[in-house]
């Protein structure tokens, strides 16, 4: 009987460090309704909101928080929008699992010449906290994955997005 081969260590280099889960952002028909929900059911914090009041046109978003898992709400504002047609035909869902990497650029052209279908070319989003690389790539059905690099970033998570702050809402023990 032929002996296993012993295990050792391989000598290749992780062509794509992956430091860990940046985000995870569902398109959802009603993002308020569904941050609420979320807070509510499963005790996340909503802590950053972008919509038409911080300046974007085409959707609006709540980030939440629960220890290191951050989730994005996104709804679309017009009903003939790219996340509309995803919610319509897919009901509310995941459409991105990002992914923090140190260096966006890298891993998605390295994950591309490697047979990755590119989504999103690397870009840089600037606000008065810093800059933040993303590029996307698709992965299966509708859903991508984002890399993210946000080293140089000292905001609360992204560029458009403020600290959420509601006085009417205050939840209730988890």
């Amino acid at each position: 009987m032929a002996e296993a081969p012993a295990f050792s260590p391989s000598t290749e280099t992780d062509f794509l460090p992956i430091n860990g889960t940046d985000y995870i952002e569902f398109y959802v028909g009603n993002a308020k309704q569904a941050a609420y929900y979320y807070q509510s059911a499963f005790g996340f914090q909503i802590i950053g909101y972008r919509g038409l009041e911080t300046g974007s046109r085409e959707a609006t978003s709540y980030l939440l928080q629960q220890g290191k898992i951050r989730f994005v709400l996104t709804a679309a504002l017009t009903a003939d929008s790219f996340i509309a047609e995803h919610v319509r035909r897919h009901g509310d869902g995941v459409r991105d699992i990002a992914l923090w990497v140190d260096d966006a650029r890298h891993a998605f052209e390295e994950t591309v010449r490697r047979g990755a279908r590119p989504v999103r070319e690397p870009e840089v989003l600037e606000d008065e906290h810093g800059r933040v690389v993303i590029a996307a790539i698709a992965t299966y059905g509708d859903t991508i994955h984002s890399f993210v690099e946000r080293r140089d970033y000292h905001g609360l998570f992204m560029p458009g997005f403020e600290p959420w702050e509601n006085p009417y809402w205050k939840p209730g023990p988890v």
